[in-house]
């Protein structure tokens, strides 16, 4: 899977998680119909936001974005379908073109710990997916132990 379509999957996800969390404050709120839609939706969308942000950081530091693309890329995440025209214009712009960068190049960017890093899980993706599963686990734990949001 490269940069791109990993970017591509989890903006239409956050996009169809934001259908179902609409769905169900409609079903709520105007159709009476209880929480449920509201509790389902809510933590699909929370689950995918998160996921969201860590494929934006993954794929922004492989991309060399710098940390205002980065910052707008997670941004698109809170305006609902937001995701969408940033991913298409990511693509078109070529901020998503190219492979994953695994080997060191002469780019100074490559030479920060951060891109180190991201080299070595490149290269170790079992552990890469494992520790992305534990850190979205942690947030949403964390998240969930504070309770919904306004509360």
């Amino acid at each position: 899977m490269t940069p791109r379509q990993l970017f591509r999957t989890l903006a239409i996800a956050e996009a169809v998680t934001w259908t179902l969390l609409i769905a169900g404050m409609i079903a709520k709120y105007i159709l009476k119909w209880g929480e449920l839609g509201v509790s389902i939706g809510g933590f699909a969308h929370g689950l995918v936001f998160l996921a969201y942000g860590l494929t934006v950081l993954l794929v922004g530091v492989n991309q060399r974005w710098n940390l205002r693309l980065m910052a707008l890329a997670v941004l698109t995440a809170v305006v609902p379908y937001a995701t969408i025209p940033f991913e298409i214009w990511a693509s078109r712009s070529g901020a998503l073109a190219g492979p994953w960068r695994r080997e060191l190049t002469a780019d100074r960017s490559d030479h920060t710990w951060y891109a180190a890093a991201l080299r070595w899980m490149l290269r170790h993706p079992v552990i890469l997916v494992l520790t992305l599963l534990v850190v979205l686990a942690v947030v949403m734990t964390v998240l969930l132990v504070m309770g919904p949001p306004g509360q």
